[in-house]
């Protein structure tokens, strides 16, 4: 029997039989057919990176921000191009969130998702080796009272057991509809709670490199933990209703949802980039008669841009970046600013989009 201060070392493997019900399976569909518009969107776009470099940035933002480790949108995209000062903890945090999404996707790309790949994300995250926990104490609640709300499995012979079971519904293959698949997946991974550190980030990141490795995703575009940090407290709870009361149903709902809403609004974030891109196109051929496609990605990668990221990106030499870079300050797409010893431009249309991802979703 479940008891909030005991570890739940009884954690079941999930009643695989019993999840799919019509109403499940009816969400489930109209999730994957948003995901698969999604998809083929940026399938369409000739350099994803465009995409991949800020979504990628919004979402380990996101994830933090589930956790308390909190940044403004201006203070990641502009710390993560600086070089005359350190960044602030919660940012680097936040782009170590990032590079450990990008380690996981070069890994599974190559090898099916296990809990070594997840050691890996997990490592990244925290900037040191992780391994799975050894020691008892840990509990999910108030950390001034003590006061329990979950304890996870203890024992590292008993967690290898659950991060077993875990891997099982990863590759459960046509068992399960795969997003149902992965939001049980998610759920048995926060419920066995593996690591001293970064069990969430580690768990969502998880979900992003189910659904590339079921194909249902080629690039990690999905901002999933948007709708997360809007909805954190029913996040928690529902993820605790299904240990205490097996409520699964609410707990599918709840991620189904998730994964249908957040596909819209990155959907319609693409769109609104798609088409700043076509306004600063045309504004660089007003201005010279043609446009550089390499400049144009750059400034769409980079919303926070250095002189040196144009002389490598466009293989120009640093007065002609310079030039470059002038015009387009001066033809107001730009913003020219300086940080420290840093000059900066700002693609400041851009940095609206990003501060407001999906906002053209919740119009319609």
């Amino acid at each position: 029997m479940w008891k909030p201060d005991l570890p739940y070392n009884e954690l079941p493997f999930p009643p695989v039989d019993e999840l799919e019900t019509r109403s499940i399976l009816r969400a489930a569909a109209n999730a994957r057919a948003a995901l698969a518009g999604l998809d083929q969107a940026v399938k369409q776009i000739p350099n994803p990176e465009i995409l991949i470099s800020p979504l990628s940035l919004l979402e380990a933002q996101a994830s933090s921000e589930i956790e308390n480790i909190v940044t403004t949108t201006d203070d990641l995209f502009r710390d993560e191009n600086l070089r005359s000062a350190a960044p602030d903890p919660a940012v680097k945090e936040t782009l170590r969130y990032r590079e450990a999404l990008f380690a996981g996707l070069k890994e599974v790309r190559r090898r099916p998702l296990n809990t070594n790949i997840a050691l890996e994300v997990s490592s990244h995250i925290s900037g040191y080796n992780m391994e799975p926990r050894s020691l008892p104490g840990t509990f999910i609640g108030n950390p001034t009272t003590l006061e329990a709300r979950y304890t996870p499995p203890e024992g590292k012979e008993l967690i290898a057991r659950k991060l077993g079971d875990w891997e099982k519904i990863v590759h459960i293959g046509d068992k399960l509809d795969p997003l149902v698949a992965m939001a049980v997946a998610h759920y048995q991974f926060e419920a066995i709670h593996p690591f001293t550190d970064s069990n969430g980030r580690t768990g969502r990141i998880l979900n992003i490199l189910m659904l590339i490795e079921r194909r249902l995703l080629s690039e990690p575009v999905l901002y999933l933990s948007r709708y997360i940090i809007e909805n954190k407290n029913e996040y928690y709870d529902r993820l605790l209703a299904v240990t205490r009361d097996g409520a699964w149903h609410e707990w599918l709902s709840f991620m189904l949802s998730a994964v249908h809403s957040t596909s819209e609004e990155t959907l319609a974030t693409i769109d609104r980039i798609q088409g700043l891109r076509r306004t600063i196109r045309e504004q660089m051929r007003s201005n010279r008669g043609s446009s550089n496609a390499d400049l144009l990605d750059l400034l769409l990668e980079r919303p926070y841009c250095r002189i040196a990221d144009v002389e490598n990106a466009c293989n120009v030499t640093r007065p002609t970046a310079t030039k470059r870079l002038e015009e387009l300050v001066a033809a107001g797409v730009l913003d020219d600013r300086r940080v420290g010893r840093d000059r900066l431009f700002v693609n400041v249309p851009l940095m609206k989009i990003l501060r407001s991802p999906g906002s053209a979703a919740q119009a319609r």
